[in-house]
């Protein structure tokens, strides 16, 4: 396994002042890796991998925010999509390329096939892209909270409501590190897509691999329509989650790793011929 101190860019799409982004970078950096940090200014989720940025007269707008208790790493506010980020890291636009991403901790689990459009796991699709292995971290924020609540409306109400700064953030970083060295050692251009429940590390049963579940842990729904207008709203997928799947270990405490991989042609399908 390798231990060397590698350059990694910690990215997110809850933005540069999300919680989760600092703990990850103080572990990050606590296991002797050079750590830089550039994320969204603003809150980015659900944008996949969108390439978009907010530019002044052609400028991509970025600032240099301070990062409570990590004054000391390099730390980017940019006007962009996590993806975006990605590919402006590869660029070297921070500094010299890194040679992993990390992109969370997203307050929310990335699971099953929902994965599409995270954010989160759109920067590390991205950076895999560019010949970059990368790790999408991601907090479970509702199935403790569902375990106890009725209904997965309640469960969504919880997530609204819960103070972030005292989430267990450091459980997720814990299982985020371990990772590395294997993550160092695979293929150039693997991705990992981790999801850890919000409980302290001695109550987390284990990690283990796991598939795609078919939904995500949550899923649109019309609440109204009418003349002009639609109204959505959010609702829990799935009360039994199927074994094996990520929200299936979840829903069992335990932390959930799957190894996903960029859009790739399809080589199971036959397409018509030439006309």
């Amino acid at each position: 396994m390798a231990d060397r101190p590698v350059r990694i860019l910690i990215t997110n799409d809850d933005g540069v002042a999300a919680p989760g982004i600092r703990w990850l970078a103080h572990a990050a950096r606590g296991a002797g890796h050079e750590v830089v940090v550039a994320a969204p200014e603003r809150e980015a989720s659900g944008m996949s991998a969108a390439l978009s940025a907010v530019t002044d007269q052609g400028r991509v707008v970025i600032t240099r925010p301070t990062l409570p208790g990590l004054e000391d790493v390099v730390a980017y506010g940019v006007a962009a999509s996590p993806a975006y980020i990605a590919v402006l890291a590869g660029l070297g636009v921070f500094g010299p390329a890194p040679r992993l991403v990390l992109s969370g901790i997203n307050r929310g689990a990335n699971a099953g096939h929902a994965i599409l459009h995270s954010g989160t796991v759109g920067a590390a699709l991205t950076a895999a892209n560019q010949g970059l292995s990368a790790l999408a971290v991601s907090l479970d924020v509702l199935t403790p909270a569902a375990a106890t609540s009725a209904t997965g409306g309640a469960a969504v109400a919880a997530l609204d409501t819960a103070d972030d700064e005292a989430r267990n953030w450091p459980a997720a970083a814990d299982f985020a590190i371990g990772l590395l060295p294997w993550l160092l050692d695979a293929p150039a251009g693997t991705v990992l897509n981790l999801n850890v429940p919000d409980l302290p590390a001695d109550r987390i049963a284990g990690l283990r691999p796991a598939t795609l579940a078919p939904f995500g842990q949550v899923q649109m729904a019309v609440a109204e329509r009418g003349e002009g207008y639609v109204r959505t709203t959010v609702e829990a997928s799935e009360p039994h989650p199927a074994p094996g799947t990520d929200l299936g270990w979840l829903a069992e405490g335990y932390a959930a790793v799957t190894a996903v991989r960029p859009p790739a042609p399809d080589p199971g399908v036959t397409l018509p011929p030439a006309l």
